[in-house]
């Protein structure tokens, strides 16, 4: 589809209600919910996307932090009629667009699945990070530096994504579910494992209608390791917001 930004590569599959949205992780394709978009459309419709600068899509034109990403997304949507409320189901990076959709928009977000999500406070781990990490993130860092479309890639603007977060106090009274791999990554210190994990049980805190599931046998992606935690927990979603 053809944006005022550029063009974007989308998929819509399913024809019921409520629309979902599927928000993917860093630079992540649409290929990522491979294993479960089948299953939610079957009683739903359901929207995914290449943001700019993954696979079919244009490469960014301006900086892409937060505010543009989720405007941008507003207007995908609005081109291809899918009408809000939806359930919105961020994965990752992917998680504070979810997060800041719903404060932007607060009466077009029915629910939130955060799956494996960023949380704000996420940006202060790097605190933690060994200087072999932090060494190899700077070469990856360098060799974007040199490709002018990769200086405008969303994970150069994740600190100014966060702002936009903070500035906004209010977040809609909805359902939120937050899904959390169980497997340990041996690449994450313990230190920083132990406050990431509690970072994503503060999401819960998003709202009084909130629940945390473990996908015990997954990583960073239980949406390919367990996809069925993942489809019964937006099923879940879709049962609250029926119920409300």
């Amino acid at each position: 589809m053809e944006t005022s930004r550029g063009k974007l590569q989308y998929n819509i599959s399913g024809n019921g209600k409520p629309n979902i949205v599927l928000i993917n992780g860093g630079s992540g394709p649409i290929e990522g919910w491979m294993k479960i978009i089948q299953k939610i459309s079957e009683s739903s419709s359901v929207f995914s996307y290449n943001r700019f600068g993954v696979t079919g899509s244009d490469k960014p034109k301006e900086p892409q932090d937060g505010l543009t990403i989720v405007r941008t997304l507003r207007e995908a949507l609005t081109i291809a009629g899918f009408e809000p409320p939806f359930i919105l189901v961020g994965h990752s990076l992917g998680g504070l667009y979810a997060n800041l959709y719903a404060r932007l928009y607060p009466n077009e977000a029915a629910g939130i699945v955060f799956l494996e999500s960023s949380h704000p406070r996420d940006l202060s781990l790097n605190e933690y990070q060994g200087r072999t990490i932090k060494a190899i993130n700077k070469v990856f860092t360098m060799f974007d530096s040199l490709s002018s479309h990769k200086q405008l890639n969303e994970v150069n603007f994740v600190k100014e994504t966060v702002n936009q977060i903070y500035q906004l106090d209010d977040f809609p009274e909805i359902p939120v579910y937050v899904i959390t791999g169980g497997q340990e990554n041996r690449m994450m210190p313990e230190e920083v494992r132990k406050k990431r994990l509690e970072n994503q049980l503060e999401l819960l805190s998003l709202s009084r209608n909130s629940k945390h599931i473990v996908a015990e046998n997954s990583g960073h992606f239980p949406q390919l390791s367990e996809p069925m935690v993942v489809i019964d927990t937006i099923r879940d979603c879709i049962k609250q917001i029926n119920n409300l």
